[in-house]
């Protein structure tokens, strides 16, 4: 393809890419400050929003303060995703300054038994793929990006560490559930509803929609499940933290499983609520929360503690 050739797209994700990570967040740092000062984005509103379904115990002041700076954290996660796309693997390498509990990862790929690696959208997860990909060859479920020059530009970067991308579909399934029998790894995103059916697990104590695929893997091939997230550092770098899961999650059904890494991840948000990713509409996977994100704030909040009221009340 030429560069007469190439889309606006595909030149502006490639400008992006080749700009200083200082760029990228100070670019984001701007938009967040007028996201703040003006109130004019509706993912403002439902961060404020999850933020109070899932942190009700913190005073208005504190939740204002993290709305802040998660929406500030978020946007500057997504504009470094950009640099790091476009940046060579060894490059992103150089730009994790820490990394705490890295013998866990090593540990388990000794054992050869798969490793499950347990990715919420927290922080710049994007930053450890090349850290990840230089230990253990991984198999990760993809879904094209609707923008085709935009997937072009993330499947260029995937390509670099030789992941393999599977479709998010059965037949994706048996590929990862294959690559974890013979001792490989996969990366599971468990924060996400799934597009079609799911169980109803607890999540911030409201029973949720839930994909119990990431359980169901471990539980079947008992590979290591390990939780992974990264967080920029006060040196303009990045510290990368692994965590294992509790062992409780190789232990009853799947639903059980996939309640213990809902439990890791509200553990994770309680500790550095500002660095999550609010802006997904998770808590409308729920019969009676389907439209809790276009009501009134104090509709939607009467509306969700009726349904942790009735959660609650049906398990004693």
């Amino acid at each position: 393809m030429t560069e007469k050739q190439k889309s606006s797209t595909t030149r502006l994700l490639h400008f992006f890419g080749r700009q200083p990570i200082l760029f990228s967040r100070f670019y984001a740092r701007i938009l967040a400050g007028i996201v703040n000062l003006l109130h004019v984005s509706k993912t403002s509103k439902t961060i404020r929003l999850n933020i109070e379904i899932c942190l009700p115990q913190l005073s208005k002041q504190e939740r204002e303060r993290i709305t802040r700076a998660a929406i500030r954290n978020e946007l500057q996660s997504y504009m470094e995703f950009f640099t790091i796309w476009g940046s060579s693997t060894q490059k992103n390498i150089s730009r994790i300054r820490q990394i705490h509990g890295e013998h866990l990862v090593h540990e388990a790929l000794a054992e050869g038994k798969g490793l499950v690696l347990i990715v919420p959208h927290f922080g710049t997860w994007e930053i450890m793929n090349a850290w990840v990909a230089q230990h253990t060859q991984m198999t990760i479920m993809y879904k094209p990006i609707k923008n085709a020059d935009a997937d072009d530009f993330v499947r260029e970067a995937r390509s670099r560490e030789q992941a393999n991308l599977v479709p998010t579909d059965e037949s994706g399934v048996r590929q990862i559930f294959k690559a974890l029998k013979q001792g490989g790894t996969t990366v599971i995103l468990p924060d996400h509803t799934p597009h079609v059916g799911g169980e109803m697990i607890d999540y911030f104590g409201i029973p949720l929609a839930s994909s119990n695929l990431s359980a169901k893997l471990i539980q079947k091939t008992k590979a290591k499940a390990l939780l992974l997230y990264a967080i920029r550092n006060e040196s303009d770098d990045f510290d990368m933290f692994i965590e294992p899961i509790n062992e409780q999650i190789y232990q009853g059904s799947a639903n059980d499983g996939t309640h213990v890494i809902h439990q890791a991840l509200e553990h994770l948000i309680e500790r550095f609520p500002q660095h999550y990713h609010w802006s997904y509409k998770r808590f409308k996977a729920h019969p009676q929360l389907r439209n809790v994100y276009t009501l009134p704030k104090e509709q939607a909040i009467t509306n969700i503690n009726r349904v942790k009221a009735e959660a609650l009340s049906s398990t004693d």
